[in-house]
């Protein structure tokens, strides 16, 4: 299971990185035309593309290519060579991230030392929110996944202006409102998924600081020029160390994001709509690509796809001892000369047991040169103990069997 995964995972890099890279360049660039919040929901992107490009295989029209059949024994010598096995270092890397962001959410909520808020009259004006203080904190910020709570620092009502207050816990409630720290939880357990990946990293920065300035333009719509330099000079008072890291609470980032805040907050509300829908469009087309993927039909498609070598896969030892039989569907592709690639499990029965064999052996086998190279090719596999051993009909196929 882990390294069906594993190289799951692996298979989507490509897409992953291009849609984290689009919206790194967004966040950089495309601010004074499209408005953070706008740029914040495109990240709804990923995980849409990513669900659309791994649709059932029978949803997706394939291309598939008789190939001739061919016979193996259990009995073959088993490959001896030592071989590190990078699912598995994976999972223990992952593992360990895990451990780690768990027990630095527990020791920050171990360090607040929380007491009640004792302002009776600001508790009965928020009467939707749990506050607390805590004198661990230097700025107001929201804790906890499904039960939150609003931590304000000790003395934080004595020190701030009414109008400035009211819009600093604006600005909180619409973290509350939003569920902001579980989204931020599940985007930083995906970039632990993709620990291997930079751009993971730099993706959820990137989305923290996108949270923040979406955050900012939904206080500051509708407000006049005396509340925006309040609420600016609130956020500069809130500057602090960054404890973004492996934290999934709000908080409002170091001195270069309140930079970047405070940069932000002159065009709010100068978002084109001309740009609005120009990227909706382009992201609307992108995403239909990915549901429809439809093989071109190109004049190259009518060349037969001529196999030159092919490995026989091994059959399991383990597998053969117990007697098992059964059938892994292959997607692939062929590039132009003639090696396999994007090797993927469609389908398998039963699940994970001749995966790896099937894969390994087809990532060597070799075709004829092409214009072109083929796309979505399909090949089933039938790994049968004996010929008893009868599997679905579902395309061509080759028949791996045990003597």
């Amino acid at each position: 299971m882990l390294e069906i995964t594993f190289n799951w995972l692996i298979e989507q890099q490509l897409l992953f990185s291009i849609l984290i890279v689009s919206l790194l360049v967004l966040e950089r660039y495309s601010l004074k035309w499209l408005n953070a919040n706008f740029v914040y929901k495109l990240w709804l992107l990923i995980p849409i593309a990513l669900l659309l490009a791994n649709l059932p295989a029978h949803l997706k029209p394939l291309q598939s290519a008789a190939i001739s059949t061919m016979l193996i024994t259990p009995n073959k010598a088993l490959g001896a060579n030592f071989s590190i096995s990078w699912a598995l270092l994976y999972g223990v890397i992952f593992s360990l991230l895990a451990v780690i962001t768990a027990l630095t959410h527990q020791r920050f909520i171990k360090q607040l030392q929380l007491t009640p808020l004792n302002d009776k009259s600001f508790v009965r004006d928020n009467p939707t929110i749990q506050l607390l203080q805590s004198d661990a904190v230097s700025t107001p910020m929201v804790i906890g996944l499904l039960r939150t709570q609003l931590v304000l620092p000790t003395g934080y009502l004595q020190k701030t202006d009414s109008v400035s207050l009211k819009l600093i816990i604006e600005h909180e409630k619409v973290h509350i409102k939003r569920a902001d720290n579980l989204l931020n939880m599940l985007l930083l357990i995906t970039t632990l998924v993709f620990w291997f990946n930079p751009l993971a990293w730099l993706g959820y920065l990137s989305f923290r600081r996108l949270q923040e300035l979406s955050c900012d333009e939904k206080v500051l719509a509708n407000k006049n020029t005396q509340q925006r330099i309040l609420y600016s000079k609130a956020l500069i008072n809130c500057a602090a160390s960054s404890r973004a890291g492996l934290m999934a609470y709000s908080h409002y980032g170091d001195k270069n994001t309140m930079l970047q805040r405070l940069n932000q907050i002159k065009h709010n509300g100068n978002s084109s709509l001309v740009a609005k829908a120009a990227l909706l469009i382009f992201a609307a087309g992108m995403l239909s690509s990915f549901a429809i993927a439809k093989q071109p039909e190109a004049k190259a498609q009518k060349q037969s796809i001529s196999p030159i070598m092919r490995i026989e896969p091994l059959y399991p030892k383990q597998a053969a001892e117990q007697g098992i039989s059964g059938s892994v569907v292959l997607k692939y592709d062929i590039d132009p000369a003639g090696n396999t690639a994007n090797i993927s499990v469609v389908n398998a029965k039963p699940e994970g047991v001749f995966n790896r064999e099937a894969k390994r052996a087809l990532k060597q086998w070799q075709y004829k040169p092409s214009n072109f190279g083929f796309k979505d090719v399909l090949v089933q596999l039938d790994f049968a103990i004996d010929k008893h051993y009868k599997s679905d009909d579902l395309i061509e196929k080759v028949t791996v069997a045990a003597k």
